[in-house]
């Protein structure tokens, strides 16, 4: 049973939907040492975790995640060593694997303030629903960072393209709702109180497709950017045939000759 003690935890047995809220309020939601840890397990247990077909990322009230906690987290890097400060850049880095390494959909409600670790988790979301406050920055090169954290410099450019990710990394500056929406990086805006009600929508709607035909649809498209496309084409091929023989496609197949809706195991 997954019981996180520094976040809400929830599952919707009967759509299949898991719920993920960040729940430090007053403190933006920013991270500490414990919530990544548990992120990072809850992520790699979502992705064995009988019953569990969608997953479904927010905060709670205003933000959506601001960051790396000023109190818990930055102030006490400084009093670790170069060994230290590895063991916690590798940490943080292993929960975005995680989450992309997870073979159920992910979405981000994006409810508010997103910001450093809070836009990268967002970015590593397989879809992100945005409220209309949904403002969001890469901070790092502000508190004199690199830019390329957490994954940020790799999933980035594959989102919005070089160019854009390549602002948004070197200024650090915050852009609004509409405008990563126009660049790609938010897939929808809607209006705030609408936005975790959108997000469960699409889903619970995903979460009623064929599970392994998402899976293997997440993983190609991670995988095929770093192929040739000979390779990426022998790839699709082979798994496409493969998926031809899972009971989905014939389900698929016989619930449109009945005129009815597919029943996806």
């Amino acid at each position: 049973m997954i019981d996180p003690q520094s976040f809400l935890y929830s599952l919707d047995t009967e759509t299949g939907v898991a719920t993920i809220t960040l729940n430090r309020p007053e403190r933006l939601n920013a991270l500490t040492f414990e919530v990544y840890r548990e992120l990072t397990d809850t992520f790699a247990r979502l992705d064995q975790e009988a019953g569990v077909n969608c997953i479904v990322i927010t905060g709670a009230d205003k933000a959506f995640c601001s960051g790396g906690d000023v109190e818990d987290i930055i102030g006490a890097l400084f009093e670790r060593d170069s060994t230290g400060l590895l063991e916690f850049t590798r940490t943080t880095g292993q929960l975005i694997l995680n989450m992309l390494r997870c073979r159920r959909p992910i979405i981000g409600a994006i409810n508010g303030t997103t910001a450093g670790a809070g836009a990268v988790i967002a970015s590593a979301c397989d879809v992100r629903v945005a409220a209309m406050s949904a403002k969001i920055a890469f901070l790092f090169t502000k508190v004199g960072l690199s830019g390329a954290d957490m994954g940020a410099s790799w999933l980035l450019p594959r989102i919005v393209g070089l160019g854009r990710a390549s602002e948004l990394l070197l200024t650090g500056d915050f852009i609004s709702a509409e405008e990563a929406h126009r660049i790609g990086l938010y897939n929808r805006v809607v209006e705030d109180g609408l936005v975790l009600v959108e997000a469960q929508s699409l889903a619970v709607a995903l979460a009623r497709g064929p599970k392994r035909g998402l899976e293997v649809t997440k993983m190609m498209l991670l995988r095929e950017q770093v192929l040739d496309y000979q390779t990426a084409m022998d790839a699709e091929t082979a798994i496409q045939a493969e998926l031809m023989e899972d009971a989905d496609f014939r389900e698929a197949y016989e619930a449109f000759v009945a005129k009815r809706s597919p029943q996806f195991e």
